[in-house]
């Protein structure tokens, strides 16, 4: 079990990766004289997905899994279909894990 959500983090970290990138680039680089970003949309789909649904992680999490979001359900499904290690984790470990983002 251990193993598994060592995995788990180690996908997350990589999955937010980028969107840490395009934030900086969203507000540094690519801002306008008016202060505000043109690339503001530029994190991925992907990476949004986790992001919002910390909030409803955290609910989850100090629920213990009595309040389900439709922003963390999406993130389950989302990383469900993109790792076999998450596939085999619980809920409450997944969700763990988006809060450590």
């Amino acid at each position: 079990m251990r193993r598994t959500s060592t995995a788990i983090a180690l996908l997350l970290v990589a999955m937010a990766a980028p969107a840490a990138a395009s934030s900086f680039a969203g507000t540094s680089a690519g801002a306008t004289s008016g202060g505000i970003s043109a690339s503001s949309g530029s994190t991925s789909g992907n990476d949004k997905v986790l992001l919002e649904a910390r909030s409803d992680a955290a609910s989850f999490v100090a629920t213990e899994g009595r309040i389900r979001g439709v922003r963390l359900e999406a993130a389950l499904r989302h990383l469900r279909g993109q790792s076999d290690a998450a596939r085999d984790a619980t809920d409450l470990a997944l969700a763990r894990s988006i809060l450590a983002l």
